[in-house]
């Protein structure tokens, strides 16, 4: 049986714009034992752009 755990990000800039908040946090879960999976968007502007993610991440129990 596996296990998640998700982690919210607010997107300020375009994704891949000089942000590593989502490497820092990949890192730490790794760490921690946790293997990322992917991610969900959790907030889409009116334009179609992303501003906030759920980081997915999994163990087993």
């Amino acid at each position: 049986m596996k296990q998640y755990e998700y982690v919210s990000l607010s997107i300020v800039k375009f994704f891949g714009a000089g942000s590593e908040e989502h490497r820092a946090v990949i890192d730490e879960y790794a760490q921690k034992g946790w293997r990322y999976v992917g991610f969900i968007p959790t907030e889409i502007s009116d334009s179609g752009k992303i501003k906030a993610i759920d980081l997915i991440f999994e163990q087993d129990c």
